[in-house]
């Protein structure tokens, strides 16, 4: 065993040594990376993007005419910041409409990273538009998308295995099926179908249906009716104070990433079992610039519950992982009755918007804080009613935002912020977040090192800055400070982060990033001690990475990240990742394929490293690197007929020297785990 190792390892340090230069991805491939990347430090392994390469994928197939286009739909292509939206529809005020694509580049904040990430979805040409929706038109026109994926873990897991005690009720396999039809801009339908490894399908719980299934329809564009959305949906207004659901990204190496770009209502389509909502909403054009969007959804959701003296429920938590495979967890499934209605008004022209949101939550049973000290401030209760007040506005070219929320009978938060063109080169932003301990609310998505918009005051500061065409560098620095405890950590507390990053592309076949990534922060000691006093805890990280298209057919990447930490004086531990991704897409042929070699070592699980992972379409990955080991893994994607494409994927982890293979029921005996994917998408 060891021996094979040994040779393996080895293998690898040299494929890595010889494959030194390495290739920039597709550009549509690499825009998803980069925002992905930005992410997957702070996610949990499981968060569902799909909502984001949806998205992509539809710009992608429908380009948007940038000489007829929104600013809403600008801000649905997720790769723009607020502040280069406005600069660019002051430029068509001031100049006319584009005749090239080139003209992009005398924009203010446009530099040349943006305008290569959004060229795979823009066009100047224009699209043909179906003015009215017409019953005759539905079939010939509009387009469909049926997509099915399996996938599962092939080595056996315990909690599979008949043995005494807690269980998985269902199958090792994951299932997804998804159906899309589009009509122009008019309309939509969605349906999705997912169940996860471990759960029923059509037998038990579960004897109709799919663990989780989804549906929406959305109309737009009907007189005065801007958008209407049957089934579920998300809202996303301001800043997410007030309320957001659905995809929301924060800091990262595009500083402006700060600054949400709020759409409103959208229609639901991904397969995030908690983050939406259900009922109906529309969008009502009362004037030329004010609109109206009343909402209504009421569902039940998964929560731990507790019976009280009284008799009546109550529960501390809401579950968010939308897993139901042990009794446990089914016990928990759609508990607890959830009812949210509410509005929101806007005004929304070029340079200035504003919106008043108001919303009231109702649930079956109450909330209890619990016994944990952390949780003093917490909700309480079965209503809750929030309301805000958002704002954007631009003079010449600074860019100012802002929100301020308010939970009835408890707290508030208010996060206000600019970004600003100091020169064709040079962009900066600075933000302010205040969110009192007792603000309550259940559907906040904002900027912040909290989950849930409370309990912080922080001070961010971010520059980027284009030397030139070749060398791009980004600096944030995020001061913060708990003014409460927090779990586990028993005192107010503080901390900072501070990232910069170098970029060089000399031409567009050629890049190499340089960043360096830094966070201070204070958590309880480990010390076995009844009064606990907050150690200093900081993490490193330093990442070098080289991409290059070596050819029309050959694309490379490869990566060597380290990770150090420390906390209080305990000895500094690290971790490191090396990678070489190698990706064949030529473009006339059926068949295109990628694969990663990589090998890990870090000291604990304090110490690991994410990375991103290409996967299937719509299949999500940014791997956990812990322990020491490699991970290699094979996407293959093959055209079978006209509109029908087949994906597979094979990812498999080697550990040295492990025993066992994760934890809990999720345990496999041995040192390996491997997965495969097979997915089938057809289009119409």
């Amino acid at each position: 065993m060891a021996s094979n190792y040994g040779l393996l390892q080895a293998t690898l340090f040299l494929l890595f040594l010889v494959l030194t230069v390495t290739p920039v991805a597709a550009q549509q491939q690499q825009a998803i990376k980069d925002l992905v990347e930005s992410l997957s430090a702070d996610l949990t392994a499981d968060f569902d993007l799909t909502e984001l390469i949806d998205q992509l994928e539809h710009f992608a197939k429908h380009p948007i005419d940038l000489n007829n286009t929104t600013a809403e739909e600008l801000k649905s292509l997720v790769l723009l910041s607020p502040l280069q939206i406005s600069n660019f529809f002051s430029h068509l005020s001031n100049n006319g409409k584009l005749l090239d694509l080139n003209e992009l580049q005398v924009i203010p904040a446009f530099d040349l990273q943006t305008i290569q990430n959004i060229l795979p979805f823009v066009t100047l040409k224009g699209n043909p538009a179906y003015q009215n929706l017409r019953l005759r038109d539905l079939a010939q026109k509009g387009t469909h998308d049926l997509l099915f994926r399996y996938a599962q873990t092939l080595q056996a897991q315990k909690g599979f295995q008949d043995l005494p005690g807690s269980k998985y009720l269902g199958s090792p396999e994951k299932l997804l099926t998804k159906y899309r039809y589009t009509y122009d801009k008019l309309l939509s339908i969605s349906l999705v179908g997912k169940k996860d490894a471990g759960e029923e399908l059509f037998r038990g719980s579960n004897s109709y249906a799919f663990d989780f299934s989804s549906f929406s329809i959305g109309l737009y564009q009907i007189g005065r009716i801007s958008k209407l959305v049957i089934g579920d949906y998300s809202l996303q207004f301001g800043q997410g104070l007030t309320i957001w659901s659905g995809f929301a990204y924060g800091k990262g190496p595009d500083v402006a990433s700060v600054a949400k770009n709020d759409v409103g209502l959208k229609a639901y389509t991904s397969t995030n079992e908690i983050s939406f909502f259900r009922g109906i909403a529309t969008t009502l054009l009362l004037l030329d610039k004010l609109q109206f969007t009343p909402f209504f959804s009421y569902r039940k959701v998964d929560a731990s519950q507790s019976s009280a003296e009284s008799g009546e429920f109550t529960q501390v938590n809401l579950s968010s992982s939308g897993l139901h495979r042990t009794k446990t967890e089914m016990e928990n499934r759609a508990s607890l009755g959830q009812l949210v209605y509410g509005g929101a008004l806007q005004y929304l022209s070029n340079n200035l918007s504003v919106g008043l949101v108001g919303y009231q939550s109702h649930y079956e049973s109450a909330f209890s804080r619990g016994n944990q000290q952390y949780k003093a401030f917490g909700f309480e209760g079965k209503d809750l009613t929030n309301i805000g007040l958002h704002y954007n506005y631009t003079f010449r070219n600074i860019y100012f935002f802002g929100e301020a929320a308010k939970s009835l009978h408890s707290g508030k938060a208010l996060l206000n912020g600019a970004m600003a063109s100091l020169s064709p080169k040079t962009s900066v932003v600075l933000v302010n977040r205040h969110y009192d301990t007792n603000y309550h609310n259940f559907f906040a998505q904002a900027s912040g090192e909290n989950s849930d918009a409370n309990n912080e005051n922080s001070w961010y500061a971010g520059i980027h800055y284009a030397a030139t065409p070749r060398w791009t560098g980004a600096v944030y620095a995020d001061i913060f400070k708990f003014p409460w405890l927090k779990y586990r950590v028993n005192d107010a507390s503080k901390g900072y982060e501070v990232m910069t990053q170098l970029l060089y592309r000399p031409h567009k076949t050629f890049s190499a990033v340089a960043r360096f990534k830094t966070k201070q922060s204070q958590q309880n000691t480990d010390l076995p001690m009844d009064d606990k006093y907050l150690d200093e805890v900081s993490k490193q990280n330093y990442r070098m990475e080289v991409n290059w298209r070596m050819n029309k057919k050959f694309i490379f990447q490869n990566r060597l990240e380290l990770c150090q930490f420390q906390k209080g004086e305990a000895s500094r531990e690290s971790g490191y990742l090396a990678y070489q991704d190698m990706a064949y897409s030529p473009l006339s042929s059926r068949l295109s394929a990628n694969v990663r070699i990589a090998y890990f070592n870090t000291a604990s699980y304090n110490s690991r490293v994410y990375a991103y992972e290409d996967d299937v379409l719509y299949g999500f990955s940014f791997g956990m690197y812990n322990g020491k080991g490699a991970r290699t893994y094979l996407n293959i994607k093959y055209k079978l007929l006209k509109g029908m494409d087949l994906w597979t994927r094979y990812a498999l982890f080697i550990y040295q020297d492990a025993e066992t293979v994760g934890s809990g029921l999720d345990e496999i005996q041995g040192n390996k785990k491997s997965e495969f994917k097979l997915q089938l998408r057809y289009q119409l």
